[in-house]
Formats: structure tokens, C-alpha cells, sequence
């Protein structure tokens, strides 16, 4: 077989490229790394708290008219409880998710649509 022969590679190179050159010296930051994407507005989670909130309130109205005696409670009566259950656990959870979006929307620094969540 031949000889093969080597030859050392030239150890400085000249960077020319940003990736490159930051990718050589670690200690060097940009701006642009540091910014936050804008966030993305999560319609499906919104409209879905928003009926929560609206079905619910609708199932507690109910309830409450038939525990008051506006709506027949001897015909009626037996629903109560089922109305007023099923009503709290779709209020209470569209009422808090209801307020997130409207403090997102408002602009509050306190809140953000990257923390809602996505059902």
C-alpha cells in the first residue's frame, strides 16, 4: 500500500457567520434570545369556559327558582338538587377561566394566555 500523507489543518479560521461565531465564544449573548414569542390566543379554551360559565349559571338560576317556589316544587321538586350540583361544578371552574381570559385580554401584566390552559 502507499504512503498516505497528512497535512495539519491551519488551527485560526476567520468567522465570518453570527451562529459561528457565537457557537465559538459562549460568553457572547443576544438580544433577540432573550424575547419572548408573542402568545397565541387559546378561542377554543375561551368559548369552552364560557359555556361553563353560562350553562352553569343558568342551572343554579333554575335550581334557585325552584328552591324559592317560582317554578312548581311539588311537580319540580325532585330536580333540585341535580340542577344545583351540576350547576356549581360547571360555574365555579367557566367563572375562574372566564376571568383569566378577561384579564389576559385587558392586558393585566399579572396575566398571560401562556398560562391558560388548553382543554
Amino acid at each position: 500500500m502507499g504512503e498516505v500523507r497528512y497535512r495539519k489543518l491551519p488551527q485560526t479560521e476567520d468567522v465570518t457567520d453570527e451562529s459561528d461565531r457565537l457557537s465559538q465564544n459562549q460568553e457572547e449573548f443576544l438580544a433577540e434570545q432573550f424575547e419572548r414569542p408573542p402568545a397565541k390566543v387559546p378561542w377554543k379554551a375561551i368559548i369552552y369556559a364560557l359555556v361553563l360559565f353560562l350553562l352553569g349559571s343558568v342551572l343554579l338560576t333554575v335550581g334557585c327558582l325552584i328552591l324559592t317556589g317560582y317554578i312548581d316544587q311539588v311537580e319540580h321538586g325532585d330536580r333540585f338538587w341535580p340542577l344545583v350540583l351540576l350547576g356549581g361544578l360547571m360555574f365555579i371552574p367557566g367563572s375562574y377561566h372566564t376571568y383569566f381570559a378577561y384579564k389576559a385580554f385587558s392586558g393585566d401584566p399579572d396575566w398571560d394566555f401562556e398560562e391558560f390552559p388548553d382543554f
